[in-house]
């Protein structure tokens, strides 16, 4: 399991690492250009490629989480994350200004229940697990939080009140989503790491501890 839950964090600090460097080379404004904007410039090939890293991380650290003993849902739930981080990055969002496609849809709905996925999902770890436990449970509140900002330009625009793009801050919101995201599954993999280590100890002293605790 121990190796599982590294070559997860691994990947996700190489996606980290791309989706930075993409940051910096793109020259946009974090705080109003979502980040889905980003595949259009010349680089936007490493858009695809963090996402693709953060799915592969969250599917090490799901089966890691199964192993441990966790719940159906929790599982489920890491594996929906993974899964939608596949597919955001998989199908680009449309140019701004162009009708909705079956690749923004996708892409849409599937940013979405990535967003809404992970909190879910940590939410439950929280009850679990001491170490950490309230970190993992701070975090996915402010995803939560940060999700219904995000969510709010577009339900005011199917209400018919017209908002302009410098009106909310899109972008900022919606980082600070993948950002407590990719904490929560951080600071889950790290608390399993902590409680794998705990529980080989314990053995090696003739006593058992349970891993998610």
């Amino acid at each position: 399991m121990k190796a599982l839950l590294v070559s997860g964090l691994a990947a996700n600090a190489a996606g980290t690492v791309a989706m930075l460097a993409l940051h910096a080379r793109a020259g946009l404004d974090p705080l109003y250009d979502v980040i889905s904007t980003y595949a259009f410039h010349e680089d936007g090939w490493l858009l695809p490629t963090s996402l693709t890293l953060f799915a592969v991380g969250g599917v090490l650290t799901a089966e890691a989480v199964r192993r441990a003993g966790a719940g159906g849902w929790v599982v489920a739930l890491l594996g929906a994350w993974s899964v939608s981080m596949f597919l955001i990055g998989a199908f680009p969002t449309d140019r701004p200004g162009v009708p909705l496609s079956l690749s923004g849809g996708i892409h849409r709905y599937a940013a979405f229940a990535a967003f809404l996925a992970m909190p879910a999902a940590g939410m439950l770890l929280a009850r679990t697990q001491a170490r950490y436990g309230r970190a993992v449970r701070i975090l996915s509140g402010i995803a939560l939080g940060a999700l219904v900002l995000v969510v709010t330009p577009y339900v005011v625009r199917m209400a018919g009140v017209p908002l302009g793009d410098g009106d909310i801050p899109a972008g900022l919101t919606q980082r600070i989503v993948v950002i407590t995201e990719l904490g929560v599954l951080a600071a889950v993999a790290l608390s399993l790491l902590r409680a794998s280590a705990a529980r080989a100890a314990q053995r090696s002293q003739g006593g058992v501890s349970p891993i998610l605790a």
